[in-house]
């Protein structure tokens, strides 16, 4: 008979408990789970995501609603546990229920530290912790500018860029002389301080809050100093406390966490602990790495498997602040004993410093390059002396650097977290690589959800890869399908294609044995325009194999309801059309017009039976708000009106969106003009961007103002407006050639390098080759609400004409 095990609290670090148990001993309990939330088990870590608008709820689900089903696990949302009874070995929640358990695992997690002052309570003054926060936030931001975020470091900081992309104002309010003190040190977190600025945050350094002013909402924040600063929204990311209440009253053992021994055992048989609520040797972690370290040990036990006990951890942390990447592991700072070698390159924004003892390394800081940071965190956990080689291998400086990485990752033993996100160790891949004979990154992250979130470990991952296929490892490891329907890479289909002739997705997935028969939601799109691409001429374009919104014509938003956003080139419209929208949203009764960021008008709330007829009476071309295309060109007035500028910002502008509209990409593209180098319009975060200079144009590609920041890099320079659209023309079709699937161009630009796109597109002959090609798809392409239009005409043509025929042969 299973014996019953209940867990109060389904976040991550306890969730990950119980997969571990389940894959250790799935038949030894009956799990019952319960969580406050509404919700099932999601990831934290990407709440920032969330509040940038660039993934949902469903995004960042680590396991769905059939996961607890299938692992027949009873899952009580909304219900959060008010009693523990140890003598009769029962829990109590809010709505009554009452379960036995045999064993327990207390997994509650932490709360946001709310200070204490005067106003703290009015409306507006809310944390930054779970996906309510973030709704908040984000509907706050629709009636209201101004913001304050309390606290500077990683949370405080993915608030405050994640409200910096809802378009409000942002002020950073600090108590320290620089941010992130706790993950860097004084030069890394001063060089954050100075990118963050540049991205429009301001920093109120070294204040502390004495009262939060307002009526019933907040209006303002005055420090100890005296100064005042006007808000509409107070994010207080100040720190976290345990939730440790529950079990207080229950008479377990608690100091500012629940306390455990190294088995993760409270002081109560049959009740154990595990995540931020919990404190071992007198430390309560808040990371995520040694929560799962912490997880491993105890589903170990209580799956009745010999494990090493938990002895804390080294801790480190690897994060991407608004597209900055910074590391830090141990003990960084310097102290009386250490000694550091620093690299600090200001003109490519690098900064990188280790600390020694006794020549042994024992703590790094990485700003800005952080590609060594799995290689480092291994170094100092295994507590590696400082040689000529690996002194060259992490500067850059000295002899020649030499050996493998391998090496240490053979070294890490198998309790190691590899994917600190989801928390996948060494052992589980090493396991899934060998048990289920994989050979890619792609299907190692299937199996194991190892680089799903974030991808940052992707590199050990691939170590781990080659390491345990041994000699044929460094073949497979770079080679990764597109989806979980093939192992064929981006190349190899888009070869496929051309060589073998293949015309229809259909035919493409047979002949290259596709492991499902009709694909996947992720394959069918990216199939649709590789095959687009490379037949411009003859390929019908499959609209069911497009995204929902593109075959909506329309985004849809989080009520069910779609945005209409009609194209307007360069930003500039006519009284006639401005009239024609409003009579439109009148006549459908349209919610809220609202001017979005690339100087268009969206129509929100409209319904979904609405749209065709929406788009026949605007009569409009798209704007392409909801494709993988050129989504917008962005412009100022330019030397039209304003006295700075020296070209025509806004013809060009208007030329260039002409050009390029309803063209299939990769992914997005967004385009700016700006008519002087004040850069109102923002070229140098677009995909591909202008500037007005002296005399000409200063053309700058691979920018992103996302929640991946790039800044652009210069392409080159041109004299005339031709000259422009020669440049953005082969740029953007050598781009639709070589790009993968969902890749921006910030990307694409990052990993293939500026210089090799520069040479191919170096003369002016490759230049008018590239041309020709976009040439060919450009003049196949048509407005796609119209085409579906004449498809339905033709549909409704076909069938009066066979009904007539049926009459009168009737």
């Amino acid at each position: 008979m299973k014996q019953k095990l209940v867990m109060i609290g389904n976040g991550m670090a306890g969730v990950n408990t119980i997969e571990q148990l389940i894959k250790l001993n799935p038949n030894k309990y009956e799990i019952t789970i319960f969580g406050a939330e509404p919700y099932p088990n999601y990831n934290r870590i990407l709440l920032s995501s969330v509040l940038a608008g660039d993934v949902g709820m469903k995004d960042i689900t680590i396991n769905d609603w059939d996961w607890y089903e299938n692992n027949q696990i009873r899952l009580l949302t909304g219900q959060r546990v008010i009693e523990i009874d140890t003598k009769k070995q029962t829990v109590k929640s809010n709505l009554g229920a009452i379960v036995h358990y045999d064993e327990m695992i207390i997994a509650t997690g932490s709360s946001p530290f709310m200070l204490p002052v005067p106003g703290a309570e009015r409306e507006g003054v809310i944390a930054f912790r779970d996906i309510k926060d973030c709704e908040t936030m984000i509907q706050t931001s629709k009636k209201y500018k101004n913001a304050v975020v309390i606290g500077g470091g990683l949370l405080g900081l993915e608030a405050a860029r994640g409200l910096l992309n809802l378009n409000m104002n942002v002020k950073v309010v600090h108590l320290h002389d620089y941010l992130m003190e706790r993950q860097l040190d004084e030069v890394a977190g001063k060089m954050l301080r100075s990118e963050l600025e540049a991205q429009g945050m301001e920093f109120l350094m070294k204040k502390q809050t004495e009262q939060i002013i307002g009526k019933s909402r907040v209006s303002a924040i005055r420090f100890t100093d005296g100064h005042t600063v006007e808000t509409d929204l107070v994010v207080m990311a100040v720190g976290i406390k345990p939730n440790v209440e529950l079990a207080k009253e229950a008479g377990i053992a608690v100091n500012r966490g629940i306390v455990v021994d190294d088995d993760m055992r409270t002081n109560v048989p049959n009740i154990s602990a595990v995540g931020e609520c919990a404190e071992h040797r007198g430390i309560a972690y808040g990371l995520v790495a040694p929560l799962w370290e912490q997880g491993a040990v105890l589903s170990k036990r209580l799956a009745g498997i010999e494990t090493a006990p938990y002895e804390g951890s080294i801790l480190s942390t690897k994060l991407k602040i608004s597209g900055v990447d910074v590391f830090s592991v141990g003990d960084f700072n310097e102290k009386p004993g250490t000694k550091t070698i620093r690299v600090h390159d200001e003109w490519r924004g690098i900064y990188k410093k280790f600390m020694l003892r006794e020549n042994q390394i024992v703590g790094a800081v990485l700003y800005g390059d952080t590609s060594d940071s799995s290689k480092i965190l291994q170094l100092v956990k295994l507590g590696s002396q400082m040689t000529e080689q690996l002194h060259a291998q992490l500067t850059g400086v000295g002899a020649s650097p030499t050996g493998s990485s391998l090496d240490l990752v053979k070294a890490m033993n198998d309790e190691e977290i590899i994917c600190g996100c989801n928390g996948v160790s060494k052992g589980v891949i090493c396991s899934a690589i060998q048990n289920n004979g994989l050979t890619t990154v792609g299907q190692i992250k299937d199996c194991t959800t190892a680089s799903r979130s974030c991808g940052g470990c992707k590199p050990l991952v691939q170590q781990l890869l080659e390491l345990t296929n041994g000699d044929t490892g460094s073949d497979l490891v770079i080679k990764e399908g597109i989806c979980g329907c093939t192992d064929k890479t981006r190349d190899e289909i888009v070869e496929a294609i051309r060589t073998m002739h293949l015309t229809t997705i259909k035919e493409t997935i047979h002949v290259l044995g596709w492991k499902s028969e009709g694909g996947c939601p992720k394959c069918r799109p990216a199939l649709n325009y590789f095959l687009s691409m490379v037949h411009p001429e003859d390929y019908e374009d499959h609209r069911d194999s497009r995204v929902a919104n593109e075959r909506r014509h329309a985004n849809i938003q989080k009520d069910g309801t779609f945005s209409v956003v009609p194209r307007m080139y360069g930003g500039v419209t006519t009284p006639q059309d401005l009239r024609k929208i409003a009579d439109v949203a009148e006549q459908f009764n349209v919610p809220l017009v609202k001017v979005t960021g690339g100087q268009r008008l969206d129509l929100l709330g409209v319904k979904k039976e609405d749209l065709p007829k929406m788009w026949e009476a605007l009569d409009m071309p798209s704007g392409y708000a909801y494709g993988k295309s050129l989504r917008t060109v962005k412009t100022c007035v330019g030397s039209t009106f304003c006295r700075f500028g020296t070209q025509d910002a806004m013809g060009m502008g208007i030329k260039m969106e002409k050009r390029f509209e309803r063209l299939d990409t990769p992914a997005k593209v967004k385009m700016a003009v700006s008519g002087c180098p004040r850069n109102c319009a923002e070229a140098t975060i677009k995909d591909f961007g202008v500037v007005a200079i002296d005399g000409g144009w200063e053309l700058h590609v691979g920018g992103n103002g996302g929640l991946k920041v790039r800044i652009t890099d210069v392409i080159t320079r041109v004299k005339t407006e031709e000259e422009v659209l020669e440049w953005a023309g082969a740029f953007v079709q050598y781009y639709r050639e070589h790009a993968n699937w969902n890749e921006r161009t910030s990307e694409w630009v990052g990993r293939v390098g500026l210089a090799s796109i520069q040479e191919a597109l170096a003369t002016e002959e490759q230049r008018h080759v590239l041309n020709a090609r976009l040439d060919v798809t450009l003049s196949k392409v048509k407005d796609p609400w119209k085409a579906d239009l004449e498809k339905r005409d033709e549909l409704e043509k076909r069938y009066e004409s066979i009904k007539a025929q049926l009459v009168g042969e009737l």
